[in-house]
């Protein structure tokens, strides 16, 4: 056993996290994970099932008086995500973890700790084997594959569970209950466009936006950040009037980010350089006063570059790309009434690519209500398909409402009351949990989530917190206590 981990209580839970961090996890590849689960679950006498899917639940018996208590539902992930720093020797498909202890916090050696979500697992484990506890009957879900797709909750059957309230442990913040996450679905755009020769006599130029902060498209929306295909398109609809030419455009990488850079590749008339350079100089200056106090680092640049001739996009095309673009909404759409500061609907403007045949623009939204999603998706999908443009809509994954009278909630709040003296914080995250994808597999799941401390998570600066895992282990044992 790790010698980071002794002395430290709960004892039952370290022991379980210390097993499991020898026993490899990566996203898809939980098959040796799966195995621990079902053998440790006979070793303790609980009986235990898989799916096709290779989730995992486990049903542990009501103690002794609490048989009549309806049963509840814990949950958390198997699987965790591998990241390690450039230096570090690891293979995260056969080499366990390496636990290191510093002062109150818990780490692993150049890699992810896997607390995201390990705390969960050892967490139920050592439930499953502590016959002193009182509560009633439990089921425990252990999903796979929720780092990279939520494929494993996704698959889940709506017939697998009896419990009609579930505590997900894959939070990260003691004393924090969350109660509500969004749901997401992307808009893909296509404009399958005609290029042509650059015209004469004309230069060619490269147009830069670059120096955003960017950040996560659901947790920073609402940080007011810049978005670079948005400033490009504004470049872009400003160099339109000097004759400016189209020829490549490219922005963003990921569809849940916020593009911190867009590049663009455009001929200009030699007649109109010089005008086009200080319409770029001045949009330079006046975006960057607009994002003085949070991107003071952008920087909109024009450079001549040694091409003389190339190909452009159609005069028609570059028209609509560029009005369309200009008609998409960025950033929060609503604001949640029920939560102050809670984001509630928001979409993305979030990667634009061009190809030899087309020019091809993915857009996220999210809402934590169902039929706010849906309108944000049909918003951005007329405007792509006024613009002249082919969408595709993915199906994505469903929000979790906040219900702030919730039973499990109110029960969890005055737990947390009587055990600290303090009232714990109500959140939700505009971003998605499994929370969501379970609500609507199982119709009125009374939910609620909560956690020990963890930073850094899905870095090799992961690090979770030790006071927090004894307060989160007592609170969660006296909700089970309590539940009626």
């Amino acid at each position: 056993m790790s010698t980071a981990i002794k002395g430290l209580k709960p004892s039952l839970v370290w022991k379980y996290f210390a097993e499991i961090a020898q026993v490899p996890r990566p996203s898809k590849h939980e098959e040796r994970i799966v195995k621990y689960m079902l053998d440790t679950a006979k070793k303790l006498g609980c009986e235990a099932k898989k799916d096709r899917f290779m989730n995992v639940v486990v049903s542990k018996p009501a103690s002794k008086g609490r048989e009549k208590v309806a049963p509840l539902c814990l949950q958390g992930h198997l699987d965790m995500v591998c990241e390690k720093n450039a230096d570090k020797k690891h293979d995260f498909m056969k080499d366990p973890l390496e636990l290191v202890r510093k002062g109150n916090m818990l780490m692993a050696n150049g890699t992810t700790l896997g607390a995201d979500n390990g705390i969960a697992v050892a967490t139920m484990l050592a439930i499953m084997e502590d016959k002193s506890l009182e509560h009633g009957p439990l089921e425990l879900l252990f999903t796979i594959d929720e780092e990279t797709g939520l494929t494993g909750a996704s698959n889940l059957g709506g017939d697998l569970l009896k419990s009609n309230t579930l505590i997900n442990l894959d939070s990260e913040e003691e004393g924090a209950l969350y109660v509500g996450c969004s749901g997401g679905r992307d808009s893909l755009a296509t404009w399958n466009v005609n290029f042509e020769n650059s015209p004469a006599d004309s230069v060619a130029v490269q147009v830069s936006v670059k120096g955003l902060k960017g950040g996560h498209s659901g947790l920073e929306i609402d940080k007011g950040r810049g978005n670079a295909i948005k400033i490009m398109n504004r470049v872009l609809i400003e160099l339109n009037a000097h004759g400016s030419r189209l020829s490549v455009v490219n922005g963003g990488n990921k569809r849940n980010a916020i593009p911190r850079e867009c590049v663009a590749q455009l001929f200009v008339p030699k007649a109109n350089l010089d005008k086009a350079k200080t319409a770029v100089a001045k949009m330079n200056e006046t975006i960057k006063a607009e994002l003085a106090t949070v991107e003071p680092d952008l920087a909109i640049t024009l450079q001549v570059q040694k091409a003389g001739k190339g190909k452009v996009i159609a005069k028609s095309f570059q028209n609509k790309i560029t009005q369309t673009i200009m008609s998409l909404p960025h950033g929060v759409l609503k604001m949640s009434a029920d939560i102050p500061g809670l984001v509630e609907t928001s979409t993305n403007v979030a990667v634009i690519t061009t190809t030899n045949k087309a020019i091809v623009m993915s857009t996220s939204q999210r809402s934590s209500v169902a039929s706010e999603l849906l309108e944000a998706v049909q918003t951005v999908s007329t405007i792509f398909r006024l613009g002249g443009a082919k969408v595709e809509n993915s199906d994505g994954y469903p929000g979790w409402k906040p219900n702030l009278k919730s039973p499990i909630l109110n029960l969890a709040k005055k737990t947390y009351k009587q055990l600290y003296k303090k009232d714990p914080h109500v959140k939700a995250i505009h971003a998605g949990l499994e929370c969501g994808i379970i609500g609507e597999k199982f119709p009125g799941m009374d939910m609620v989530s909560f956690g020990p401390t963890i930073e850094g998570v899905h870095s090799p600066d992961e690090k979770l917190h030790i006071d927090t895992v004894d307060k989160f282990w007592k609170f969660l044992l006296g909700i089970l206590k309590s539940a009626k």
